[in-house]
């Protein structure tokens, strides 16, 4: 398998993957954040309101490894839950004030993660690749209609 064409996506995207992490966790650590906290934050701005065992969902985690994610972020004072479940057990998650301006920075270092293993790209050939691996990600529209969650809604682009 010589041809980049040939080559699986899973590799691929892996492969791009084993770039971006170190790099993008290197960049969140001044920060005090790792990149399961920095995914967290992203998802709470997008999704407020999610419990533990949502997030660990969504991030494909236990829900005891979320649970501490979360646990860190309160005692940052990035994420706030109500003392007491409205209803069962569940804690729904809120991004502070605080939370909401350290995942601006956090992004913003990540940005600067991207831009450096992606500095051979241009910025169309970069705007490209983003465009093919959001529509790549979504679902035909007879797939998602029938196996559309209610509780799940678009993430929004950037």
């Amino acid at each position: 398998m010589s041809d980049i064409e040939d080559q699986t996506l899973g590799f691929l995207l892996r492969r791009l993957m084993a770039r971006l992490r170190p790099e993008a966790a290197t960049a969140l650590r001044p920060l005090g954040l790792g990149l399961p906290e920095f995914i967290c934050l992203r998802i709470l701005e997008t999704y407020p309101g999610r419990t533990s065992a949502d997030l660990a969902r969504h991030t494909h985690v236990t829900a005891q490894a979320m649970n501490l994610v979360l646990h860190e972020l309160e005692s940052m004072g990035a994420v706030t839950r109500p003392e007491t479940a409205p209803s069962g057990r569940a804690l729904p998650a809120q991004l502070t004030r605080k939370g909401k301006t350290l995942l601006k920075r956090a992004e913003a270092a990540v940005r600067t993660a991207e831009d450096k293993i992606l500095a051979h790209l241009s910025p169309a050939e970069r705007r490209q690749l983003k465009r093919l691996l959001y529509r790549a990600g979504d679902r035909p529209a007879e797939d998602a209609a029938t196996s559309a969650s209610p509780r799940r809604s678009p993430v929004r682009q950037k």
